[in-house]
């Protein structure tokens, strides 16, 4: 499996068309499926055809592309060598030869690091790890940390994470630096077969593009944490803050599936660690789920490639179980997490057969699935040029008052879905002024007020043109229509992005692509926005290194920092499968010369879980406003978990405020919540967490 560069930074490296069916099959051969193209896997992925997803050119043409730094004068040092495969033989361009740490007649302990001097300073974007091409796997680099310095003395961390265990070329890529020396730290052996470690080839390139702007006002990216698999959903975990993210049945490609399982990593912010671990216990391939989190912090993913599955995550004990089995077999769905607790899906033809997938009910208490004849999936189709296969997939959903979940898009059409005994569809009208928007974005970014921002998207899932359309909806008592406000546009179109929304209340937009093509990165949209909702406004910030389209996700992590990652799982091999992801400090975390500002402190939460309708305190350090945001999951550009409430204190003891949560269980949907306090200079602290539970 290739790690490659993204293609805008390899214009004058040939790439090789089409993908292979068995590359995009991973190694299987293809299967019909009920429902899907009968090209699918033969001659298309995904219905994109093979033809027009691009393989990844040959390492050889990488490190020798015109981005590569000239290894000529470069010297280098290693804590440890064997005889006869010196550190300079990770840099003498030839991949028959390679650097392996000592093993006779001392055996080597990890770590072990090895570190370039380049002779020159050079605006750095990014590395080569080419493992050893010999055959042999000893030493191939697992957990590893990437740094740069200007004067050898001084490193900054830029990457970390873990390679997968095989002798393709590894690409690491992050916010350009000023750089004379690279210091590559191997923490351990891709597959646990020694302490040792080794590297055929290392090479160091100039960045596709100018030095970073200035944090202030812009934000800053970076480190890239890199992953073994491309991360394709995710979440937060509440009881460690965590992130868990995960893939398919394989960690490049979904085509082809005989397997029930699903490759997963989970990132530790605390240790920076990231470790992987593959889930065949549930029988569940959980790839092209539905998503959300229960009441009790377990995201819950239904259907996919395994099309009636069910299966939680619990957070405190590390552990996936197995659930019930849907009515229908579903893959795409919309799903939500309802008032009552029940999960509610709907829609979903990418797989188990086309039409007819209308909702049906989850109670993950009793363990059964209920059928809800009186939600009809119809009223909610898109028009899209591929038919039902596309027409059903990705609602956005919100849950809302007395059981009814509200249906925003990505059809025109919107409506009320009310959950309760058979189940009822009441039309909302449409969101004027507006198309369309498959694989857009919708957000509730105010819920006490009931207001959600929808952005993006576009007519069709793919072969059609994103808009940069943004419309404000307004939620109130069910099944009423909504009154819907269209807003100044973002600067760029965008289909596949993801919306996170901010402490401070504003949501930031990332990612995405002009023209939807899955698999491909030709038109991604570099710079990421932010909404202001007190003035409906967009903002551009510092452009990413990376594109993030088809595939990506993003979250909110306790540290008021997000978590951009993913794109592709196009097949082995495949030039746009990303494995990695960079954490984005937004501007709200930097004083106006662009350094870390000082953040408030939460001292305490009275209470680790409150019921809805009831009172809670926090003390801080210093004065402060404050707002909840709920844990949550995401897939495939849809998360109906998040939404924010802005907390109004009811009294105030210096800085020790107390509070009062809606009534509605629609409104502060009971789950775990990050609580967040804000200072005077807009700067939040780092998270606590509190539980809202039914009353």
């Amino acid at each position: 499996m290739l790690h490659l560069l993204p293609l805008i930074l390899l214009s004058s490296v040939a790439l090789a068309s089409p993908i292979s069916p068995e590359a995009a099959n991973g190694g299987a051969a293809a299967a019909s499926t009920p429902g899907k193209p009968a090209s699918e896997g033969v001659t298309t992925l995904d219905g994109v055809p093979l033809a027009g997803i691009p393989v990844a050119p040959a390492p050889e043409d990488v490190i020798t592309s015109d981005a590569s730094i000239s290894q000529a004068g470069w010297t280098v040092t290693a804590d440890s060598a064997q005889d006869g495969n010196p550190a300079t033989d990770a840099i003498d361009g030839d991949t028959t030869t390679f650097w392996h740490t000592e093993f006779s007649p001392d055996l080597v302990q990890l770590p072990h690091n090895i570190v370039i001097d380049m002779g020159a300073s050079y605006l750095v974007g990014s590395i080569t790890y080419l493992p050893r091409q010999d055959g042999g796997s000893n030493g191939n680099i697992g957990q590893h940390v990437v740094q740069l310095s200007p004067d050898g003395d001084t490193f900054t961390t830029v990457a970390f994470g873990t390679w997968m265990d095989d002798s393709s070329l590894k690409t690491t890529i992050f916010n350009p630096v000023n750089a004379q020396y690279m210091r590559l730290q191997a923490l351990t052996e891709a597959g646990d077969r020694g302490p040792w470690s080794s590297a055929a080839e290392i090479n160091i390139y100039t960045a596709a593009g100018p030095a970073p702007p200035p944090p202030a006002g812009n934000g800053v990216w970076g480190p890239t944490l890199e992953f073994p698999l491309v991360p394709v959903s995710g979440t937060v975990e509440v009881s460690t803050g965590n992130v868990l993210i995960w893939s398919s049945y394989s960690p490049s490609t979904f085509g082809g599936n005989n397997l029930a399982q699903t490759v997963t990593a989970t990132y530790s912010p605390a240790t920076q660690e990231i470790t992987e671990a593959i889930i065949s216990n549930t029988g569940h391939d959980m790839f092209c789920e539905g998503l959300s989190m229960n009441f009790d912090g377990q995201p819950t993913s239904t259907g996919g490639d395994t099309d009636s599955a069910t299966s939680y995550y619990d957070s405190p004990s590390n552990a996936w179980t197995a659930a019930a089995t849907m009515n229908i077999p579903r893959g795409y769905q919309a799903q939500a997490t309802t008032s009552t607790g029940n999960l509610f899906v709907i829609g979903a033809s990418w797989n188990g057969g086309t039409g007819g997938k209308n909702g049906e009910l989850y109670s993950p208490s009793a363990n059964t699935w209920t059928l809800l004849p009186g939600c009809p999936v119809a009223p909610m189709l898109t028009a899209d040029a591929q038919g039902v296969y596309r027409s059903d997939n990705h609602g956005w959903l919100f849950p809302w008052s007395d059981e009814y979940v509200f249906q925003a898009g990505p059809s025109v059409a919107m409506n009320w879905y009310g959950t309760s005994g058979t189940g009822s569809q009441t039309a909302a009208g449409d969101r004027t002024g507006d198309s369309d928007s498959m694989c857009g974005n919708a957000v509730m970014y105010d819920a006490v007020g009931g207001l959600i921002l929808t952005v993006g998207g576009s007519p069709d899932y793919q072969d059609s043109s994103a808009t940069a359309n943004a419309h404000i909806i307004t939620i109130g008592t069910p099944p009423a229509a909504p009154t819907v406000t269209t807003i100044g546009s973002m600067a760029y179109a965008r289909s596949f992005a993801n919306s996170v929304i901010l402490p401070d209340g504003t949501v930031l937009i990332i990612g995405g692509e002009a023209y939807a093509i899955p698999f491909n990165d030709t038109t991604a949209a570099l710079t990421p926005e932010l909404f202001n909702p007190a003035t409906n406004t967009f903002t551009q910030l510092a452009p990413m290194q990376i594109p993030r389209t088809y595939h990506s996700i993003a979250l909110l992590l306790p540290d008021a920092t997000v978590l951009s990652a993913g794109g592709g799982l196009c097949g082995v091999g495949c030039a746009n499968n990303h494995y990695d992801g960079q954490l984005f400090t937004p501007p709200y975390l930097y004083t106006s010369a662009g350094a870390l500002a000082t953040r408030p402190v939460i001292s305490s939460v009275s209470a680790a879980s409150v019921a809805v309708g009831g009172t809670f305190s926090v003390t801080t350090d210093s004065a402060c406003t404050f707002s909840i945001i709920r844990y949550t999951s995401t897939t495939h550009t849809v998360n109906t978990d998040q939404r924010r409430i802005a907390l109004t204190p009811t009294s105030t003891a210096g800085t020790t405020y107390t509070f009062t949560l809606p009534t509605d269980p629609g409104v502060a949907l009971p789950g775990y919540w990050y609580v967040w306090a804000v200072n005077g200079a807009g700067v939040p602290g780092l998270a606590e967490t509190l539980q809202i539970t039914p009353a």
